[in-house]
C-alpha cells in the first residue's frame, strides 16, 4: 500500500471513530450520556437497566477496540505491536469493566466522578491515544 493508501485507510478509520461519537446516542443505549451531560454532583442516578448497559458498553468498547488495533496496524505494520495492544485492550476491559459494573451497581454521589472518568475509558478510545505515542516513542528509541 502506498502512502496515499495508507493516510486514506486511517482518515477512514478516524472517521469511523469519530461516526461512533456522533451517532452514540442512536447506536447505543447508555443513559449516562445525557446523566453525565448535566450538572451530575447534584443530581441522582439515572434509571437503567445493568445488563443492556454493560452488553452496549462492551459493544462500543470492542469497536472502538478493533478500530484502534486497525489504525495501529496501519501506522507501524508490526504484528508483535499489534499483539501486545490487543492484550492491552483485553486486560484493560476486564479491569474497567469490573470497576464500571461497581459504580452501575452502588450508585454513590461521592464517587460520581471517578465513575465517569472510568466510564470515559470505556466508551472513548482514550486508550489509543496512550498507545500511539509510546509505541512511536519505541520504535524511535529502538
Amino acid at each position: 500500500m502506498g502512502k496515499n493508501g495508507k493516510y486514506i485507510l486511517l482518515a477512514v478509520l478516524f472517521g469511523l471513530l469519530v461516526l461512533i461519537r456522533v451517532f452514540e446516542n442512536e447506536l447505543f443505549y447508555d443513559p449516562y450520556l445525557l446523566f453525565f451531560q448535566n450538572d451530575y454532583l447534584y443530581i441522582d442516578n439515572p434509571r437503567r437497566e445493568v445488563f443492556k448497559l454493560t452488553v452496549f458498553t462492551g459493544i462500543r468498547y470492542g469497536l472502538n477496540s478493533l478500530i484502534s488495533v486497525a489504525i495501529i496496524y496501519v501506522i507501524f505494520k508490526d504484528k508483535s505491536i499489534v499483539k501486545f495492544s490487543m492484550m492491552i485492550y483485553i486486560l484493560a476491559f476486564i479491569i474497567l469493566i469490573l470497576i464500571y459494573l461497581y459504580f452501575v451497581v452502588n450508585p454513590k454521589q461521592e464517587e460520581y466522578y471517578m465513575f465517569f472518568n472510568v466510564r470515559r475509558f470505556l466508551i472513548q478510545p482514550i486508550i489509543l491515544l496512550l498507545l500511539l505515542p509510546a509505541f512511536y516513542y519505541n520504535k524511535l528509541k529502538n
